[in-house]
């Protein structure tokens, strides 16, 4: 591992080390928001702008080191800017903090995961060519499928940067209304169950299956013809 490598990895392990020696995932909890609330809504009436960078500023190292509590932020971006603003927010933020993450997977590990697992991988990346934005739709509606590990099993993939920008940036919007719009109403919120019922699971797990149709049309076409 060269030394671009090296601190890369050194730096990511000291944030989340601080992260976690220092309990900051205490304050990512339902409770916290609503105790926290008006003392955050008073900061950014107060603070508009500086306020608005750095929630997206925490939200997007929050994503990018694969760690907690985004489901927190997202419901504290409703209940602080608004759906329109807070959904813009936690889209902007969370797409650019899955790239981080997908980036430096695929900077740290692709090499290695491919020499160890070249023909799998092999396998793997000629499926993606044709349809990896099909696949990464699905995999982002489906709330079957944890976010972190999307983004980091990908950047061991070939899955060109762009889909999985275009692929995150459209698959988390429904995910994200959904939270972000729950955070309006934060004090009708009594636990995170509260907000995915088993209806809307399965409203996004239907919306899934749908993006990936054309995948099993062109499937059952090439079958056909042979």
């Amino acid at each position: 591992m060269n030394a671009n490598r090296i601190f890369i990895a050194a730096a990511g392990i000291i944030v989340i080390a601080f992260y976690f020696l220092f309990d900051l995932q205490a304050y990512m909890t339902l409770a916290s928001l609503k105790s926290n609330f008006r003392i955050l809504q008073n900061y950014y009436t107060a603070n508009k702008l500086p306020f608005l960078a750095g929630f997206m500023a925490v939200y997007f190292f929050q994503t990018a080191l694969s760690l907690p509590g985004s489901a927190i932020m997202s419901l504290a971006a409703g209940a602080i800017f608004g759906t329109s603003t807070g959904l813009l927010c936690v889209i902007i933020a969370a797409t650019f903090g899955a790239v981080a993450a997908f980036l430096a997977t695929r900077h740290l590990f692709q090499d290695y995961v491919t020499c160890k697992f070249g023909s799998r991988m092999d396998g793997i990346n000629r499926k993606l060519e044709v349809r990896s934005f099909n696949y990464l739709l699905f995999l982002r509606l489906v709330p079957l499928f944890p976010f972190f590990l999307i983004n980091l099993a990908a950047g061991l993939t070939c899955m060109p940067l762009r889909t999985f920008f275009w692929g995150t940036f459209l698959g988390i919007i429904p995910g994200g209304f959904l939270y972000v719009n729950a955070g309006t109403s934060l004090s009708a919120i009594d636990s995170m169950s509260d907000i995915v019922s088993p209806s809307v699971s399965g409203s996004l797990a239907l919306l899934g299956i749908f993006v990936l149709l054309p995948i099993f049309f062109v499937s059952s076409s090439k079958e056909s013809l042979k």
